[in-house]
């Protein structure tokens, strides 16, 4: 069960992330959902180096370092998937 909350949180993060980042990303939406799992990944492991990843109620610090670390991700990946992309048409 933890890997299908995995994989529906990702899926949420990624289009979150797409939508957030400015023009038109490039990358399939399964790439886009791996790119979200590991943005929730990251989150997380930053919300616990700054002693929030646990609170009462609910995590909004969390959930934000999340949302910008899918941002990143998805962003950068984007990039590599066009970069590696336009290497393969040449070839």
């Amino acid at each position: 069960m933890g890997w299908l909350w995995a994989i529906i949180v990702g899926f949420v993060l990624g289009l979150i992330a797409k939508l957030i980042l400015p023009g038109k990303q490039h990358s399939p939406l399964w790439l886009i959902t791996i790119f979200g799992i590991i943005g929730g990944i990251v989150g997380n492991a930053l919300a616990n180096a700054f002693g929030i990843g646990e609170t009462p109620g609910i995590d909004w610090g969390r959930h934000i370092l999340q949302i910008v670390a899918a941002v990143v991700i998805v962003g950068l990946g984007d990039m590599a998937y066009m970069s590696l992309r336009a290497r393969k048409q040449k070839a």
